[in-house]
């Protein structure tokens, strides 16, 4: 079986993202675990990465069409806490946490520079 093991964001503004990110992550738990030289930071939780990061090659960050990251909490409670501190920080709604279907609970919403992040319950499946 295969998981995802990190995912990364573009910024422009290192000093503002990094506050932001600080913010969210840590009220869910994460801690930071690498600051690039470059400018940007790794987090992690025990079981993933999610960085921050001066783009690669240099140019402007961009948001990407169509990418999300998904955070992924054991409570519709713990997913809505940090869709509404996403808020809270400046970001913007995409979408109420709400159940979506089968139970499955997801919210949407942009941090300062656009990038998506979806926030979901998801239940254990019955034995």
């Amino acid at each position: 079986m295969a998981n995802t093991g990190y995912f990364t964001v573009g910024t422009n503004d290192v000093d503002k993202a990094l506050a932001f990110y600080d913010a969210l992550l840590g009220s869910a738990g994460w801690q930071p675990m690498f600051d690039s030289p470059r400018g940007g930071r790794l987090y992690g939780n025990g079981a993933s990465l999610f960085g921050v990061f001066r783009p690669f090659d240099g140019n402007d960050a961009t948001v990407g069409n169509g990418t999300m990251c998904g955070f992924v909490f054991d409570s519709v409670d713990k997913a809505a806490a940090f869709h509404a501190k996403v808020l809270e920080l400046g970001g913007t709604n995409e979408g109420d946490v709400s159940d979506r279907g089968n139970g499955a609970t997801f919210g949407y919403c942009r941090d300062l520079e656009g990038n998506k992040l979806c926030v979901f319950h998801y239940p254990t499946p019955a034995a």
